[in-house]
């Protein structure tokens, strides 16, 4: 296994246990931060906030060196501008997190449950990402360093 491996491998377990000991893998919290008008719970919001402040750290470090201590390069997202395809993913994200109250990270968190509803949440999810792959992907794609929206440096 190479160093970026056990890396990635270290960070994915670090997020999921945040994502456990914050709760974020009961979809009945999702739920309750999204009903403004019901009896709302805050505490995703805490999560956010404590997370956006890691990350803000993480790119103010970034940005004083030259690359990553296991790449060649960062990936930085460059695109400005929204586009159909960011404005449709995004209804589609903001649709299913709140019917379900599941979103990527946390639902497979949630897949040492078995919990049902994070079974049939994953099955849809890959089911979408394979059709989005049939039916978007058909056409050649741009090498990495050529993709819109990022800077490869």
């Amino acid at each position: 296994m190479k160093r970026t491996d056990l890396v990635a491998l270290g960070s994915g377990l670090l997020f999921a246990l945040g994502l456990g000991l914050a709760g974020m893998t009961d979809p009945t919290k999702v739920v309750g931060f999204l009903d403004v008008a019901g009896a709302w719970d805050p505490s995703l919001a805490f999560v956010m906030i404590g997370a956006i402040g890691v990350h803000m750290l993480f790119v103010r470090r970034a940005r004083s060196v030259s690359a990553p201590r296991f790449a060649t390069a960062f990936a930085v997202p460059t695109a400005s501008r929204l586009d159909r395809n960011l404005v449709v993913g995004a209804l589609l994200f903001g649709i299913g997190w709140g019917i379900a109250g599941y979103c990527p990270g946390p639902v497979l968190v949630s897949l040492v449950s078995l919990e049902p509803s994070a079974l049939v949440f994953v099955a849809a999810m890959i089911a979408g990402m394979v059709l989005y792959a049939g039916v978007f992907e058909r056409a050649p794609q741009p090498a990495s360093s050529e993709r819109p929206g990022y800077l490869d440096a």
